[in-house]
């Protein structure tokens, strides 16, 4: 296989995607804005190529040579713009295959504006006329890494998720099933639903933690705007905050309640549940 373009390629999955991809033997080229943090990252195991989605020549002149793109865009206002003018990219390049990580509820129009860039961005890759495969993940269990500091300091964390279950998926799963994707065939035209094996809530995540830290771990549950305001408090942009708690809106409504086999189907084994993901995290969480 020639070389498979992988975007997003410092985050918790598109670096799990080129790594994974490396140890099959593919030839990888990572799409990064920040080279120095790439190759913390990556380790120089994959090519680099410089460029940002908001410049569209680098995106034109990452594709050169390329066969196939994994395709992951940041939630940012001008996400549907970013993604769209890497498919037009990828088209003209003559790319065989793109196939793009999506969220469980993707839908044009949808109220949730993530939902609805990431829907409208499907809509756009299925008319481009490139053979292409959606990946819809679910919850990903690393978003409790966002609250990392507060597990450290006071054993708790703060999230708007009541008493919702949800089908939590481990990145490393979705990295895994998205490079299966890339290195097999049959997959073109479909959309795979990735969810983890069971739908659990955030008290019983802070359980699991607690076994996994041993020390006691507690899931504070919040009202929205408390939420969005102590996000900003931290340091996110005001508009990813209200969009995160928009989310959390969808996951008490069920969003993300019901699980799939797509990851066993995928990747020939079953999908971890979160106690494996914590005990992978634990240094992350106790800040070792």
């Amino acid at each position: 296989m020639a070389t498979v373009l992988v975007t997003g390629a410092t985050g918790n999955v598109g670096s799990k995607v080129a790594t994974e991809l490396c140890a099959r033997g593919i030839s990888v080229r990572s799409f990064v804005r920040d080279l120095d943090r790439a190759a913390a990252v990556l380790g120089g195991k994959t090519e680099m190529a410089h460029g940002d989605f908001a410049e569209p020549a680098s995106v034109r002149r990452a594709l050169d040579g390329v066969e196939r793109m994994f395709l992951l865009c940041a939630n940012d206002p001008r996400q549907v713009e970013y993604g769209t003018n890497a498919i037009d990219a990828a088209a003209a390049a003559g790319v065989r295959q793109v196939v793009m990580l999506s969220t469980i509820g993707a839908g044009a129009g949808s109220s949730t504006v993530f939902f609805d860039q990431h829907g409208r961005i499907e809509e756009h890759l299925r008319g481009s006329g490139i053979p292409a495969v959606v990946l819809r993940s679910s919850h990903m269990m690393s978003n409790i890494l966002g609250s990392a500091t507060t597990i450290r300091q006071a054993g708790r964390f703060f999230l708007p998720a009541g008493d919702a279950r949800i089908a939590m998926v481990d990145p490393h799963d979705v990295a895994t099933a998205a490079a299966a994707v890339l290195v097999t065939s049959g997959h073109d035209g479909r959309t795979h639903v990735l969810t983890g094996p069971e739908a659990i809530t955030y008290a019983e995540v802070a359980r699991l933690l607690s076994n996994v830290l041993g020390r006691p771990i507690e899931y504070v549950d919040v009202p929205d705007d408390a939420a969005v305001a102590g996000m900003a408090q931290a340091g996110l942009p005001q508009w990813i905050a209200e969009q995160v708690v928009d989310v959390f809106e969808a996951l008490r409504g069920g969003e993300n309640a019901s699980t799939t086999s797509s990851v066993r189907e995928l990747t020939g084994r079953e999908p971890r549940g979160f106690e494996e993901f914590a005990r992978w995290a634990a240094p992350l969480l106790v800040g070792e």
